[in-house]
């Protein structure tokens, strides 16, 4: 006869060690976010060119 006490057990254990690991891989996700958003900010501002309106007849 299976032993269902340890089926039990052996699935609760790995559940709480799946939980723990997708709480750490969500923290890893997040961090990763923080950083790449305050890369964003700390980017120097990019250099803007106004180029010259176009002639009606050049673009015929």
């Amino acid at each position: 006869m299976p032993d269902y006490k340890e089926m039990y057990l052996t699935m609760v254990r790995y559940s709480e060690r799946a939980q723990r690991l997708s709480a750490e891989a969500a923290e890893l996700l997040i961090e990763a976010q923080r950083l790449c958003e305050e890369m964003y900010i700390s980017a120097p501002e990019p250099e803007i060119i106004l180029l010259p309106p176009r002639n009606e007849e050049e673009t015929k």
